[in-house]
């Protein structure tokens, strides 16, 4: 099996120096520093922690035996045999089957002793323990973002005079001299130009906030990208897509170590305050993963066990929205939707107790000081009609394409930046977007703010208390016309309305065109709240559109009936919350957990079916134009080996048509059972880059017994010279349980029927590949060999899969960097 993405894939690669941005090497929007090593290693077996060889072995497989234990010296524990290279795929089968024996031993001692059975109850509690653990530091470390990012930005504008530690909100609290019209100001709460310049008004004070904003942007920015590159190249971007590679089975070792958790967390904070177009939400499902990988070092079922260990991380990514958004039913819905590749009911029931705990304390540490879990809480609730769903599926095809659009030029864009002298050179790209983001940004009130406030101020209703230069409607004639509620009619647009319209779609503009252009660079990056504030703001404009509509032509036939003069018909808060989701759907294509996650998001529990057509339409537009979405996208462009779920395998090829060796090519690289030397067997490793043999029974039969791992094999062969008297070049190596007659002045045999799967899947070379492909996705297969009437033909490794798919899809086979 080729591995050349660890033997060879890689010999190009440079080191990062301290003062090139040419020695960067990207890949996931990151950058691969091979100089560095992680203290966390985070996905090996607990680190080359002791394992036995005897448990190694799949014997057990599919038939639930236990493998064979022989009286050898060598069958003692060995450190390193059953775990794996970085770069490699995991043995999904084997993994289970190891935690298998492994449970049903700790079952069986349990009836022997009280410490046995208080250790059975301690293991089968450790997994609950362990999302606690997950729930309550993830929990916190949102909280702590949140809190640090709302603070980040308001120092953007100005200072608190009475603690420097204090956001504008919360300096403005205590102080009794605001205003309803003005209430965001106070005396305590200083603005750059008011310290410089001792004014608050005029050209100069406006110039003075201006160049502040920028250089407050710059700085953060600059560190950002700065503490990514200098100590963890992996914390940049949004992480969703090597999480779902990862989940998949495979190994990117220091992905999620606590240098990547500890830079990820600052340089998050950063970002958001810079001001960019980029969301903290995608990166907080990177910074729980880190939180439960680092956690499970903790507790050996895990730190042992690769499936095990990521069915925590499936828990986790749960866990990483359900802070993010405080939608923890939403969070367990997004991890089986668009995260996990094995998502069993027990990781079902312990997502969800991992998210139920992060959602309290993210609810007692309250960073938005409102009480409330929920980001967006609308607080209107007037029914909807029917005639209404036409624009509702309207914002559900400007999604779709928006979603389309958005991923072909991001994807253009990213492959630009790693094919071109760009990619050389991240931080000057980070503060070039930086300053065209914030000279942009800084005129106009709308891109100024956060993300999350644009969108909170897009979903808010219009109510008499209602400040906001989107509620700007001409006031009513008489109070006879104004609702109940403390909601407003629908009433014609006032100037202060037209304004902010201007400003919306000048802001739509722009968030279109910068958004492709910061998703992917080398700071952490999520894209949920720039998705939803592009969605947003087109269904505020188209609201305020029917709203006018409606208010000038109550005659008309689609209004009659329904929408009577001085009443309140269209919401155009709602219209915003449907653009936000159809947005949201055009680019990820979630679409039950989306809906879920906007509903909680809002409390809009009423909004479901609005939700729904929207996010439905967004999907179906946009699979019209290509079926990946944002994620699966950019786990192609960094040539990821991840079988997609989703994607339907059409084409009517057999087995043997993509299994290798092909016609042509050199025999197959195997071992005999019991007929070569440790030096024939070092030859034939040494002159090849195979990640695994299959083992025969002989060269001429071919008859296949079992698969060795070549790290395993190597392993073995380089601990027995080491600790077996005797052992030379010269020494058989027998895979059998007994060996076979030797002349008496022949060196000991060195066996290792230990370290064999003697259960290797496979199928005959006429199974068609649509099965072959099913059999891979769903038992998560690193290889599969191929056999005709018992006699060994040849392998199939998901990497061959991959290339086989993109050669039918018209794409280029040798973009499939690992195995």
């Amino acid at each position: 099996m080729e591995n050349p993405g660890y033997s060879s894939g890689f010999d190009g690669l440079h080191h990062p120096s301290d003062d090139d941005d040419d020695e960067m090497v990207d890949i996931a929007g990151a950058t691969l520093d091979f100089s560095t090593t992680d203290d966390v290693p985070p996905l090996s077996s607990g680190g080359y922690d002791e394992y036995s060889a005897g448990s190694s072995s799949r014997a057990a497989g599919m038939n639930g035996s236990g493998p064979t234990k022989l009286v050898d010296p060598l069958e003692d524990p060995l450190p390193g045999v059953g775990t794996y290279e970085d770069f490699n795929t995991i043995d999904w089968v084997r993994e289970k089957s190891k935690d298998r024996d492994r449970h049903r031993e700790i079952t069986n001692k349990s009836r022997e002793s009280t410490v046995a059975l208080l250790h059975s109850v301690s293991d089968a509690f450790s997994g609950w323990l362990l999302m606690l653990l997950v729930g309550l530091m993830a929990g916190s470390l949102a909280g702590g973002i949140d809190i640090a990012a709302h603070w980040m930005t308001d120092l953007k504008e100005g200072v608190c005079l009475i603690g420097f530690w204090f956001n504008h909100e919360h300096c403005c609290w205590t102080s009794n001299e605001t205003t309803f019209q003005e209430r965001d100001s106070c005396p305590q709460w200083k603005s750059w130009a008011e310290l410089i310049a001792g004014t608050a008004q005029g050209p100069f004070a406006y110039i003075v906030n201006y160049l502040m904003y920028i250089f407050w942007a710059l700085l953060f920015s600059f560190l950002a990208v700065t503490l990514v590159r200098a100590f963890a190249p992996y914390a940049c971007g949004s992480g969703i897509p090597e999480i779902k590679t990862i989940l998949s089975g495979f190994i990117i070792r220091g992905y999620l170590g606590k240098w990547t958790l500890i830079i990820k967390t600052i340089t998050l904070v950063l970002a958001v305050s810079s001001g960019l177009s980029l969301g903290k939400e995608g990166p907080l499902v990177h910074v729980a993963c880190c939180c439960a990988n680092i956690l499970c070092h903790l507790f050996t079922k895990y730190r042992k066990n690769e499936a095990k260990r990521r069915e925590v991380l499936s828990a986790a990514a749960a866990v990483g929205v359900s802070v993010a958004f405080g939608a923890p039913i939403g969070g367990v819905l997004f991890s089986l939707e668009e995260v996990s590749y094995y998502f069993p009911l027990k990781t079902l029931w312990r997502s969800f107790f991992a998210a139920l705990v992060a959602a309290f304390t993210l609810r007692s540490i309250n960073p938005f000081g409102n009480s409330r879990l929920v980001l967006f809480y609308v607080e209107f609730h007037a029914p909807w009609h029917l005639l209404e769903l036409a624009p509702f599926i309207l914002l559900g095809i400007f999604g779709g394409l928006w979603g389309a659009l958005f991923i072909k030029a991001n994807i253009a864009w990213c492959r630009m930046r790693k094919t071109t002298r760009l990619g050389h050179y991240p931080v000057i790209e980070v503060l070039l977007v930086t300053a065209v983001t914030a000279l942009i940004a800084f005129p106009n009130s709308y891109t100024r703010m956060s993300g999350a406030e644009l969108i909170s101020e897009l979903f808010n209703d219009c109510s008499l208390l209602d400040s906001s230069q989107l509620c700007g409607y001409k006031q009513p004639v008489n109070t006879s016309e104004t609702g109940v509620d403390n909601n407003l009619a629908d009433r014609p647009a006032g100037a202060g309305l037209y304004t902010a319209l201007w400003q919306l779609a000048l802001a739509l503009i722009f968030k279109i065109l910068i958004t492709v252009i910061t998703f992917g660079m080398k700071v952490p990056s999520g894209l949920f709240i720039p998705s939803m504030a592009v969605g947003a703001i087109a269904g505020r404009l188209l609201g305020v559109g029917m709203e006018q509509l409606a208010y000038y032509n109550h005659d008309w036939l689609i209004f009659r009936g329904w929408c009577s003069p001085g009443a309140d018909c269209i919401t155009p808060g709602l219209y915003a919350m449907v653009g936000a989701a159809a947005c949201l759907g055009g680019v990820t294509r979630m679409t039950v957990s989306l809906v879920v996650i906007m509903f909680e998001l809002t409390g809009g529990l009423e909004y479901i079916v609005p939700l729904m057509a929207a996010t439905m339409t967004s999907k179906w537009v946009a699979d019209a134009f290509g079926r990946e979405g944002i994620y699966e996208a950019h786990i192609r462009l960094n040539g990821y080996p991840f079988l997609e779920p989703k994607e339907e395998f059409e084409h009517s090829s057999l087995a043997v048509d993509v299994m290798r060796p092909r016609r042509g090519d050199p025999a197959l690289a195997v071992l005999t059972q019991d007929s070569m030397t440790i030096g024939e067997v070092e030859t034939l490793v040494e002159s090849t880059h195979y990640s695994g043999f299959p083992v025969v029974v002989s060269q001429e039969s071919q008859r296949l017994v079992g698969f060795v791992l070549r790290r395993d094999l190597l392993i073995s062969i380089d601990n027995a010279r080491k600790r077996q008297d005797g052992i030379v070049s010269a020494s058989l190596v027998v895979f059998t349980e007994h060996c076979p007659a030797q002349p008496p002045e022949a060196p000991p045999p060195l066996r290792l029927r230990g370290i064999i799967d003697l259960s290797p899947f496979t199928v005959t070379d006429h199974t068609p590949m649509d099965i072959t492909v099913d059999i891979f996705r769903k038992l998560g297969l690193r290889q599969c060999l191929v056999t005709h009437n018992g006699r060994l033909l040849g392998i199939i490794t998901k990497k061959d899969i991959l290339k086989h798919m993109a050669q039918i899809a018209n794409r280029d086979p040798d973009s499939i960097l690992f195995n």
